[in-house]
């Protein structure tokens, strides 16, 4: 059984000084220093989660991490990048839209693309039977939560790194209270120290 790094939202509207929700978060220092060093220095890739959340989306009125933009941009180098990213507009990863990630044209309405969202897992992570998933990335309360109960509904065992995810606040009893209830229900968490980095692939 292999191990796939999936970051979710890893991208400077949330990660750096100046972007419109960022607040100091020990998961982002953890991930540039620590962990992508280590993959770089193995060769390892990492599957990508971004998000475009352009307005419109209903129910939702903040506008952020519009491509072309500063905000939109991931933190993920390229050197540990799988080139095959997936785009999101919602909270979970199965909601999509036209134009999504084009910053030239205009964003059509959020709606529904689960089929699409499975043919890139088993494209880009691998089967549920070989593969399992470990996410990294922000926000834990949101959508690495999201993230998560997707992957398990499609019978993924699915993990989180500790040290790699942080809730909105970036409150660390926050972050050990999400890891119990309600993420427990849908992924186990897991420590770097813990961690079978020889199944990493």
């Amino acid at each position: 059984m292999k191990t796939k790094i999936v970051s979710v939202d890893f991208q400077k509207d949330f990660t750096a000084e100046g972007g419109r929700c960022y607040r100091p978060r020990p998961a982002v220092g953890f991930i540039k220093n620590t962990l992508v060093p280590f993959l770089e220095k193995h060769n390892l890739k990492i599957a990508e989660i971004v998000s475009d959340y352009r307005q419109p989306r209903p129910s939702d009125p903040v506008d952020l991490c519009r491509p072309g933009e500063w905000g939109y941009e991931s933190e993920i180098p390229d050197s540990v990048k799988d080139k095959d990213i997936w785009i999101k507009c919602m909270n979970s990863p199965i909601w999509v839209r036209d134009n999504i990630g084009d910053p030239t044209k205009k964003p059509g309405l959020p709606y529904q693309d689960p089929k699409r969202f499975s043919e890139w897992i088993e494209r880009e992570i691998g089967k549920q039977s070989d593969t399992e998933v470990l996410l990294i990335g922000l926000t834990l309360d949101c959508c690495v939560l999201c993230t998560a109960q997707e992957f398990c509904f499609r019978g993924y065992k699915v993990k989180i790194l500790k040290e790699a995810v942080d809730a909105f606040s970036g409150n660390e009893y926050e972050k050990e209270a999400l890891c119990k209830t309600p993420l427990g229900n849908w992924a186990d968490a897991v420590s770097w120290e813990n961690l079978s980095i020889s199944e990493i692939g």
